[in-house]
């Protein structure tokens, strides 16, 4: 269970953090909600439109205020404008304001104001005031007006009731809806009087902006339609209000012919057009009748306020604030061009398990591959949640969240970098530590190694040899064992592959070769020897190519074999250059069965020079980036003034070692000259 805990710890950690964030969103607290607005109000301010409409705003604007006065207006102001749009035959006419007092200047508010005897103004009271004149036309004419749901009673109210008679399918509707357990209205006399009474409630939002609103509420245990809604029934001259209703609530709404999905509590989301002054007329001049007379033709009147000091101002998810008048406007072309938005309980499910599933592939991948490539699939998932919420609304009109799920993927993301960082911090560490102690064991390794190679010293008037190792080991290799006064063995290799595996293989070859020369064998004995000792080694795949020799200082003889190795070069006092090949196949590969496998070759060294070499001479780059290839090695020596074996040697490996950051490959270089044979004594 440890061990299972230690392995998967990032993976609970995620789930955990996963199953915080899908608690959030199921129980959908204000800032979790604020979270999801960010993605509907983009919709909105992306596909918004300005286009023609079916309803016209009467405007209480600044320009009628200066024309009749301080609102409210004398009664008999509304009732002139009422004569006006009867004249045009207008579907409905909806008053987006409340008439809850007495006109001021009625015959009965003129003898209080003014306290006279009602005996001596008795003919001042016979006189129609101005609330019964308009109590007329709006008996004359298709008009609602407004009601508001309100926590606390009101003065002057009564016990009214909606004029919409409801008809429900499948339950209660009372059961689902928004409740109030008052409303304020307007005067009794007035509401009598209008074919339908609308609710212009909004629900509280947390930042003031207006998203969506019920289609139908409850004032005092009563039911009454949106202002909209009320506006198309009795546009459309119909008595009844249709609700249907299935096991979660409110599913359907009909004011026929228009039928209205609505979420289970009768909440519809509002899909905004962009603002047209063209809709809105002054108050003023409907009142003076400057209008062309179809203006108001079948159309849907609504009289409201956009006068600043009147705070009927609202904001929208365009980032614009309008009357709110326009906004029941909006609502009415909703419904009766079938433009509402939708917010599908299936398609909230939806976004659970979706995000669930993505977050899960981003955290995943971003365990499994290459940063660079989980944040290409981090913004391929980001990409997809936006073109399937674009999609979904612009073809359906159903507002998909993108903000949640992005944030969820994002949230993952970041914790999957983070967990991957760890992880690879811990790898890096653990690498740094692994690099230490393997640099200590080449450290070491190179000390062992330099330790093998012979001091030859008291040897280079006549024999001189170098290597200089590319890395910390070398896989190249020479030796020189004086076996009598006149005879040296000698050999120089280079062993395939490199590093610590490379610099074992030759030490066993070197070994094996002293421990043979020391034995006094012929030369053939000897390689014979290190060959089948390197094949019974068993080092895979690996094998060596060199240059054997025995040489007798006396009388110039030179016996030599040559395994696979770089063609070694001979010259003369008069520097005529001459390769000799190899011969035979590199050591260590195939067993000898008999000494006549292996073939030597001999020549006489006196006034001759005798160079070989590994390939990290030849292929090593100059400080011009070219090779030096075995021309270049001429080259060397026919610049030389006094050649001896060590000014060959040491003016390649000068050549060569130029103080690049790192050699292409082990430098290692041998010559042999016997005109001065005397040995060099060592200083004490």
């Amino acid at each position: 269970m440890k061990v299972f805990l230690q392995k998967y710890t990032n993976y609970l950690i995620f789930f955990l953090i996963l199953l915080l964030l899908i608690t959030l969103k199921i129980v959908n607290p204000p800032f979790i909600k604020s979270v999801s607005y960010l993605s509907f109000d983009l919709y909105q301010k992306v596909f918004a439109e300005k286009k023609d409409s079916k309803v016209v705003i009467i405007d209480i604007d600044e320009k009628s205020l200066g024309k009749f006065g301080q609102f409210p207006w004398n009664r008999n102001v509304f009732a002139k404008i009422l004569d006006q749009l009867n004249t045009s035959n207008p579907k409905a006419i909806g008053f987006d304001i409340f008439f809850t007092e007495k006109d001021k200047q009625s015959p009965e508010e003129i003898i209080k104001s003014y306290n006279l005897i009602p005996s001596d103004v008795a003919d001042l009271q016979k006189l129609k005031g101005p609330d019964d004149v308009f109590s007329e036309k709006l008996k004359e004419s298709k008009t609602i007006i407004a009601v508001l749901g309100s926590n606390v009673p009101s003065h002057s109210n009564y016990d009214r009731k909606a004029k919409a008679r409801f008809l429900s399918k499948g339950g209660d509707p009372k059961q689902f809806t928004y409740s109030y357990p008052f409303s304020i209205g307007s005067l009794e006399k007035l509401e009598q009087n209008v074919k339908g009474l609308g609710s212009i409630s909004f629900l509280d939002q947390l930042d003031g902006i207006i998203r969506s609103l019920p289609l139908i509420v409850q004032f005092n245990k009563k039911l009454y339609p949106t202002m909209g809604l009320e506006m198309v029934r009795v546009g459309e001259n119909q008595k009844n209000i249709y609700v249907e209703l299935n096991e979660v609530g409110i599913q359907r709404i009909s004011a026929r012919p228009y039928k209205v999905d609505s979420d289970p509590n009768g909440i519809i989301w509002i899909k905004y057009k962009r603002s047209d002054k063209n809709q809105y007329i002054s108050a003023g001049d409907v009142y003076d009748g400057k209008f062309q007379s179809d203006f108001f033709k079948d159309k849907y009147v609504l009289i409201g306020a956009s006068a600043q000091g009147l705070f009927d101002l609202v904001k929208t998810p365009l980032g614009v604030t309008i009357p709110g008048v326009e906004v029941h406007a909006n609502v009415i072309e909703n419904i009766l061009d079938q433009t509402y938005l939708i917010r599908n309980p299936n398609t909230y499910i939806f976004e659970l398990l979706f995000s669930i599933i993505v977050a899960l592939i981003t955290f995943v991948l971003s365990q499994k591959i290459k940063p660079k490539f989980s944040l290409s699939i981090f913004f391929g998932n980001i990409l997809a949640i936006i073109v399937i919420g674009f999609y979904i609304y612009k073809f359906r009109s159903e507002l998909v969240d993108m903000s949640y799920p992005i944030f969820i993927v994002t949230l993952t993301f970041l914790t999957g970098l983070y967990f991957r960082f760890i992880e690879e911090n811990k790898i890096a560490l653990a690498n740094l530590q692994k690099e230490a102690k393997l640099l200590k064991e080449r450290e070491l390794a190179a000390g062992v190694q330099k330790s093998l190679f012979p001091d030859i010293s008291k040897f280079e008037n006549f024999i001189f040899a170098k290597n200089v190792p590319a890395r910390d080991v070398s896989g190249d290799y020479f030796d020189v064992v004086r076996s009598t006064p006149e005879e040296y063995f000698f050999t120089l290799a280079d062993v395939s592959g490199k590093g610590v595996k490379a610099g074992m293989y030759m030490a066993k070859a070197s070994s094996i070769f002293r421990t043979l020369t020391n034995l006094k064998f012929s030369l053939e004995k000897v390689v014979f020897g290190v060959n089948n000792e390197l094949v019974e080694a068993k080092f895979k795949g690996m094998f060596v190519t060199a240059v054997f020799g025995k040489l007798n200082i006396k009388t110039g003889e030179l016996v030599f074999i040559n395994a696979g190795h770089e063609s070694i070069l001979t010259f003369d006092q008069n520097k005529n250059y001459e390769y000799i090949k190899s011969d035979m196949p590199p050591i260590g590969i195939v067993k000898y069965f008999t000494e006549s496998m292996v073939k030597s070759n001999t020549i006489n060294l006196k006034e001759k020079t005798f160079v070989v070499y590994t390939d990290g001479v030849t292929e090593g780059y100059l400080k011009n980036g070219e090779e030096l290839g075995a021309e270049g090695v001429q080259k060397i020596i026919d610049g030389m003034s006094e050649v001896t074996p060590k000014n060959i040697v040491e003016s390649i490996e000068k050549e060569l070692n130029w103080g690049a950051e790192k050699l292409r490959d082990d430098i290692t270089c041998m010559a042999i000259n016997i005109e001065n044979t005397e040995l060099i004594k060592k200083k004490k």
